[in-house]
This record gives structure tokens, C-alpha cells and sequence, in this order.
């Protein structure tokens, strides 16, 4: 199955990133993806904000932006799926190209701004969603929205009911303005709104922010007041960054978010400083290509992590790969479970 997935991903690879990806998540659907179910170890058994977990590796938003491939996904040995982001309205996002590999680095620039089929029909995939697979949705603005604040709100009142976590995502850098609402008293604003129509909801669900990892010490202990104090759920750190120290390669200058392994130091410096400064779970996302990242985010302080830009060099197989790869070195570390393994070495990193 590696041999075969490694055949296709280099296939792939030769043609434009956007329609491969689209490709990919078609090769799935059609069962071109593993066909077991999550990977699960007493070790790896953990809960996040009160949902129960069969491993803490997590596949990050933006992989399957409209929730077209859910059944296939709960099948890859994640321990969760994070779908979106999904805007009130749907809406085409930046003019293409807008996704661009950089080879050498194992790293992606995206502008994509959002594209999305809109939360009405996102909705009624998520409703087919398949049972016993922990999905959330990240939350988004539309491009031309005179109170994005309100998007959030709105798109929870509508997908909430069909899902187990919802993440308000004002770091993405591909929407103009947005990464505002990251300052204190927009995101106090912005998050008691959106506390407010969770509360109305008939089954609230658990409500997470992501961050950007381009905040400043100051910043990233302003957010984190304004996290402890909104009820919000847990923390997801970080987002891309437009940090492009170190590049290689014709597509380096480009603008857009960067991800995959240029950011895995940044994003998990972030993570600790963050970790030191709430009680509120977090999950690590940036860079993370291996068991052993996911294990130094996991010691830096986070209670899971999420993957995406690796799967793209690594395969969907690797999701699984890291999960067992992390119950080997809990196990070699004498970790009974990977919460007792949560900010064991976060000195490292502050």
C-alpha cells in the first residue's frame, strides 16, 4: 500500500497543487486510501475539552475544505478531522494560482482566502456524516462581509448542530482584516459573540480559537487573557505564517500563508509560551511530519496536534504512521498515557 501511495503522490507532485489535491481527495472517495479505522492504544486514549479521543493526531482544516470526503478520512488512522473553513456565503476565494509547493523546505504558501461551498451545503454533508468519528468545523468570514465578527456566530447557529467542535479562526492571513480581530478587544467582542449563539444551541458543543504564530510575546499573552476569560474551550496553535526566513526554491516569495516544516520551531515556540500562561487545552499544529514532532509539540505543551502540509510529501498513510509511531515513544519514555506526556519538556522551548 506505501509503495502504491508514494507512485501516486509522486504522479501528483507533477501536476498543478490545487487540482492534485482536488485529485486526491477523489482518489479516496473512490477507497485509493487505508481502509482501517483509527489507531488506538490505551496510551493513546485521551479527551480534549470533553471529547473522547482514539488518538491525540488530528487532520487540520483546509484538507477537506466542504466535507466531501468524511467517510474516507475517519478511515486513515486519525484521531480526529477538522473540516472548512466554512463562510455564511459560499464564495470562490483568491484568484488562481494560489497554492504553491516548495519541495526542498516540505513546506506549502497558500492565498486560497476561504473558498468554500458556503454552510448551507456544508451542513447537509456534515448531517451524512459517518458515526463515531470525532469532526469539527472551523469557522469563517466571508471575503465582502461588513461585520465578519457576526460570520462566526452565524455559521455556528447553523453547523453546530452537526458537529462536535467548532474553531473560530481569525488567523488566517488570506482575508483581509482578519488577523485584526486578533486584538483584544475585538477577539473579547468577537468571542462573546460567538459564546452567545453556542449557548443558544440545543446541544452546545466545545468552541476552540486558532491563533497566528507571527504574535508577538505581548500579543500571544493578550489572547490568552481574553481566552481564559471568554469560556472558550481550548486553544488550536498555530496557523500559517508569513515569516519566509530561510526559502528555498522559484516559489518562496509568494504571498500567502506558509506551512509544513519551515514553521514546526515557530508555531511550537508559540504553543509553549501560550501553554504557560492558560489551563485551556491546546492543540500543536505547524510543521509536524513525523512521530517525534508530534511528540515535542505534545511535551511543548499541546494535549494533540493536527497534520496537513506533510500528508502532502509523507501520504495519508502517514497520519497512522505517527500515531503508532508516538505510542512507541510513549512507551519508551514510560508515559502510562500521552496525558501524563502534555508539557513534560516545555523548558525546552521557552
Amino acid at each position: 500500500m506505501k509503495a502504491f501511495e508514494q507512485i501516486g503522490l509522486a504522479a501528483l507532485r507533477r501536476i498543478d497543487p490545487e487540482t492534485s489535491h482536488g485529485l486526491a481527495l477523489k482518489a479516496l472517495n473512490a477507497g485509493l486510501g487505508p481502509r482501517g479505522g483509527p489507531v488506538t492504544t490505551d496510551r493513546l486514549r485521551t479527551q480534549i475539552a470533553g471529547l473522547d479521543l482514539p488518538n491525540p493526531i488530528g487532520l487540520a482544516a483546509g484538507f477537506d475544505k466542504n466535507a466531501t470526503t468524511l467517510h474516507a478520512l475517519a478511515r486513515t488512522g486519525i484521531g480526529f478531522l477538522e473540516v472548512g473553513a466554512a463562510t455564511p456565503r459560499p464564495q470562490p476565494g483568491n484568484p488562481k494560482p494560489r497554492l504553491f509547493r516548495l519541495a526542498q523546505d516540505k513546506a506549502a504558501i497558500n492565498r486560497f482566502g476561504f473558498n468554500n461551498d458556503g454552510m448551507d451545503a456544508i451542513a447537509d454533508r456534515l448531517a451524512g456524516r459517518p458515526k463515531g468519528a470525532v469532526i469539527g468545523l472551523n469557522l469563517g468570514a466571508n471575503k465582502d462581509s461588513t461585520d465578519k465578527a457576526a460570520d462566526f456566530a452565524t455559521v455556528l447557529t447553523h453547523c453546530g448542530p452537526v458537529v462536535d467542535f467548532a474553531t473560530v479562526n481569525v488567523s488566517s492571513p488570506n482575508t483581509e482584516k482578519l488577523r485584526d480581530l486578533q486584538g483584544k478587544a475585538a477577539l473579547a467582542a468577537l468571542l462573546a459573540g460567538v459564546m452567545e449563539s453556542r449557548a443558544a444551541l440545543t446541544d452546545p458543543i466545545p468552541v476552540f480559537l486558532k491563533i497566528a504564530p507571527d504574535l508577538t510575546s505581548d500579543e500571544i499573552s493578550e489572547v490568552a487573557e481574553v481566552a481564559n476569560a471568554s469560556g472558550i474551550d481550548a486553544i488550536i496553535a498555530t496557523n500559517t505564517t508569513l515569516d519566509r526566513a530561510g526559502l528555498h526554491g522559484p516559489h518562496r516569495d509568494e504571498m500567502g500563508g506558509l506551512s509544513g516544516q519551515p514553521l514546526f520551531e515557530k508555531s511550537t515556540r508559540v504553543l509553549a509560551r501560550l501553554a504557560g500562561q492558560t489551563t485551556l487545552p491546546i492543540i500543536g499544529v505547524g510543521g509536524v511530519g513525523s512521530a517525534e514532532q508530534a511528540y515535542q509539540k505534545i511535551r511543548a505543551g499541546a494535549s494533540a496536534v493536527q497534520l496537513y502540509t506533510a500528508l502532502v510529501y509523507g501520504g495519508i498513510s502517514l497520519a497512522a504512521e505517527i500515531a503508532q509511531g508516538l505510542d512507541g515513544l510513549l512507551v519508551r519514555d514510560g508515559f502510562a498515557n500521552v496525558s501524563d506526556a502534555v508539557g513534560s519538556g516545555r523548558s525546552d522551548w521557552t
